[in-house]
């Protein structure tokens, strides 16, 4: 890891609009080379950040101690002299860049590696109530796609006010967590209790595609991280046939033999029943994952869709909100769920029925990566090159329609080669085929309202299938899906 030198200066701050009557000399130091790039560490968290007077360092440094992130400093070309700085001269260039809508200053090198880190960290003194210019700078000759911006500031009393948000035009591609203005002194502990809050994932731990099955017990599905930070549990019980009491006790049942993880959706209309058997399961709400579903006739207005969602389901936020297909109206749909979760309402979002070309156009319109994309998989439809496409993308895939789905189930679960695999584990097909969908980093979320086949359907971690047992799977694989979308 490296910390790049800067400019030095003898004040404590960099910023003249906290006490304007306090006299000023800074004595700068002679500028570094063009910055080097991060040195790599074991995360995926870089700090970003400008100087002037190293109480920006000061924080960005007890950040990287926090984190185990790397660190790049934004040097400007032209480095800013005491007078530069001066708050009382209206003419001073601070003080013009600040006014002049247009002004850049010019950057003394760029972060070339940028494309390795997933959450950058981004930080400036204020002036004048704003970020500085050279901060406006580093997010247009940068891209940000993709990548979780967590901004921060330093000042002697004034707030992070909009200084932040006025940067999110700068940068539409990524997603933006709430700023937070520190003092020079703030101790250790603010800073880390500030970066748990926010449930980031700056240590790429998010296991797309390699789940670690040793964790998992009978009764006790392991979980995988998500990119937004949660945990989800990899199997979970489908709802989509399920109304009424058989809901309800459908969800107690799975509850009682270890499932914590559910999917339903508003097209299902059993939103209610889920929530009642959540609520009357007695497990403690922390403990289980709801996911629910957008139906494409609900993108037009999605801020009510969200909240008969909430209501309905009525058990204070939802885990996990997909958009069930593309649609007109789907990013509309999408940025609508991306302010529920700056509100703290959903915790996670991601997409349904969302393949290669369909992921490649989305996501360069939302700021919000999407955690996982639920599809069509079944051993007759292995979507292979889909979901390799997503699991490179750091995205989760899970499985829809795992058993065959309607009309085809017989046939799969007849299959004499998973009959035969089944009969030398002493499982039975259905075990052998969500082993299958989990070995190969596939979440499944099998639906049943029959106790004896949901406590089956969790008892899958006390085998494994072989190589050749995976790869004689692969080989059944038709291309034959089964559903339109």
């Amino acid at each position: 890891m490296i910390l790049l030198s800067g400019l030095t200066l003898t004040t404590s701050a960099c910023s003249p609009v906290d006490e304007p009557d306090k006299t000023e000399t800074p004595t700068p130091t002679p500028d570094p080379d063009p910055n080097p790039d991060p040195q790599p560490t074991d995360g995926r968290a870089l700090v970003v950040y400008f100087s002037c007077t190293n109480t920006t360092k000061g924080i960005a440094d007890r950040i990287v101690e926090a984190t185990d992130a790397a660190t790049w400093r934004i040097v400007p070309e032209v480095a800013y002299t005491s007078e530069d700085l001066n708050y009382n001269n209206s003419s001073s260039r601070a003080n013009r860049e600040q006014n002049d809508p247009l002004a850049r200053p010019a950057l003394k090198g760029k972060c070339e590696n940028l494309a390795d880190y997933d959450v950058i960290f981004l930080g400036y003194p204020i002036w004048w109530g704003k970020a500085p210019k050279v901060i406006f700078t580093f997010l247009e000759s940068h891209d940000l796609t993709g990548k979780t911006i967590v901004p921060f500031c330093t000042s002697h009393s004034s707030g992070i006010g909009s200084s932040d948000t006025d940067l999110h035009r700068l940068a539409t591609g990524a997603e933006w967590k709430q700023g937070r203005r520190f003092s020079g002194n703030e101790s250790e502990e603010t800073i880390k209790n500030w970066i748990e809050s926010m449930n980031l994932n700056f240590n790429n731990d998010t296991n797309a595609g390699a789940f670690d099955l040793s964790k998992g017990t009978n009764g006790n599905a392991p979980t995988v991280k998500l990119s937004s930070g949660y945990d989800m549990p990899i199997l979970g019980l489908g709802t989509y046939s399920l109304h009424g009491a058989t809901c309800v006790n459908s969800v107690k049942a799975a509850l009682a033999s270890g499932f914590r993880k559910f999917d339903t959706a508003s097209i299902y209309g059993n939103e209610e029943e889920v929530g009642q058997g959540v609520r009357e399961s007695g497990v403690p709400r922390e403990e289980i994952f709801v996911a629910t579903k957008l139906y494409p006739n609900q993108y037009s207005n999605p801020e009510a869709a969200i909240e008969e969602c909430l209501r309905k389901l009525d058990i204070g936020y939802i885990d996990l909100m997909l958009l069930h297909h593309p649609g007109t109206n789907d990013v509309k749909a999408y940025k609508a769920m991306e302010k529920y979760v700056a509100a703290g309402k959903i915790r996670s979002i991601g997409v349904s029925c969302y393949y290669v070309k369909e992921i490649n156009e989305f996501l360069p319109k939302v700021n919000i990566k999407p955690v996982l994309v639920q599809n069509e998989v079944h051993p007759y439809y292995q979507d292979k090159e889909v979901v390799k496409h997503l699991h490179d993308l750091g995205i989760i895939v899970e499985a829809w329609y795992p058993l065959g789905g309607r009309g085809h189930q017989k046939e799969l679960l007849s299959d004499p080669v998973l009959s035969e695999i089944a009969t030398r584990h002493n499982k039975s097909v259905v075990q052998v085929i969500l082993r299958w969908d989990l070995q190969r980093g596939v979440v499944a979320i099998p639906g049943s309202s029959n106790p004896d086949h949901i406590k089956e359907n969790i008892s899958i971690f006390d085998f494994s299938l072989t190589d050749d047992e995976m790869a004689r799977i692969a080989a059944l694989d038709r291309n034959e899906k089964h559903d339109w979308y």
